[in-house]
Order: structure tokens, then C-alpha cells, then sequence
């Protein structure tokens, strides 16, 4: 299997809404309500993501995996205008298509989006992540996450409990996601 990274275009808003709902299905299913994640829209997505995608120059940061010319995963993140828990800068997403896991698409998604917000000029790196994902925290607790903070949130009416872990320095995150394999990665 070859999988490729690269930097996210406009065409690519459809599929990203398509493996950011299939993974929100299969990994909060039991803890966000079924009728929510039944009512998840690809189309409102996919806009979502077009504006993203066709924002203009700014310090966000979307990439893509690719594998044999589909889209399997993808992450995101943006320097934050006002620094949290004295981190600059937030992976605001990272999902990879089940077929696809636990074969480190994940981690080189996380250092290209790293390396990405690095030339943006940040530091270290804060994500958000529903505490019930066990899944998730171990990911990021296995990069070396830091966790800052346990509390209550709300999502679109629902009440949920949400902790941040934080990189304070990207450089070691971006060691902690492992050399980059042979495959092409293309920015």
C-alpha cells in the first residue's frame, strides 16, 4: 500500500467530509446520541470544508492521504490568535479511514501538519478530544501529549466532556510521529 501526503485542495472538500463523518460514526458511536450521528450531512460538511479550503492565505494547515487516488485520511490545524495553555497553534483535526489505521497514516499526518504550522512559526500544538475516546487519547498520549485539562463543553446542545493534550514543542512531537517512510510525500 502506497499512501501519499499532500496539501488539501477545493476538490477534495467532498471527501474529507466523507471520512471525517465515517470516522465520527464509527468512533462516538455510544457516546454521542445515534440520531446525532445519523443527521450528520455530507453535503453541509463538504461546504464547511470548501470555505476552509478556499479561504485564501492564512495559517491553516489540511492535508490529505491518498491512497491509490482516494482520499483515506486527513488532518488540520491553524496557529490560534490567542495562545491556550501557552500553545500557539491547534490540531483541530485527524481522521483516517478504519481500513487504513494503525498502519501510521496517522502519525505522518500529524508530522506534516506539525512541520505545516511550524512554518507558520508555531511552537507547540494543543488538541481537543471527547473523553470518552479512548482510542484517540492513547494516540496522542503515545506522541507524548501532555494533558492540560478535563472539562465540560457543549456541542451543538449536547453536553460532553472534552480534555486537551498540548505539544510544547513541535520538534519533539514531530520525532515522536516517527522518520518519514519512503512512500512519496508531496507538499
Amino acid at each position: 500500500m502506497t499512501v501519499t501526503i499532500r496539501p488539501a485542495n477545493v476538490r477534495d472538500a467532498a471527501a474529507i467530509a466523507r471520512v471525517r463523518i465515517d470516522s465520527w460514526r464509527a468512533t462516538y458511536r455510544g457516546l454521542i446520541p445515534d440520531a446525532y450521528l445519523a443527521g450528520m450531512k455530507d453535503e453541509e460538511s463538504a461546504a464547511i470544508w470548501e470555505r476552509v479550503l478556499t479561504a485564501g492565505p492564512n495559517t491553516a494547515s489540511v492535508l490529505v492521504a491518498e491512497s491509490d487516488g482516494e482520499v483515506i485520511g486527513f488532518a488540520a490545524a491553524n496557529m490560534l490568535r490567542e495562545p491556550r495553555f501557552d500553545l500557539d497553534a491547534e490540531l483541530t483535526a485527524v481522521y483516517v479511514r478504519g481500513a487504513f489505521q494503525r498502519a501510521g497514516v496517522g502519525r505522518r499526518l500529524v508530522r506534516e501538519v506539525a512541520q505545516a504550522q511550524r512554518a507558520h512559526g508555531a511552537t507547540g500544538l494543543i488538541v481537543w478530544v471527547i473523553a470518552g475516546n479512548k482510542i484517540g487519547r492513547g494516540f496522542y498520549e503515545g506522541l507524548g501529549g501532555e494533558l492540560l485539562v478535563e472539562q465540560p463543553f457543549q456541542w451543538d446542545g449536547m453536553d460532553l466532556v472534552e480534555v486537551a493534550y498540548g505539544f510544547r514543542r513541535i520538534d519533539a512531537l514531530v520525532a515522536a510521529c516517527g522518520t518519514p517512510t519512503p512512500d512519496p510525500i508531496r507538499h
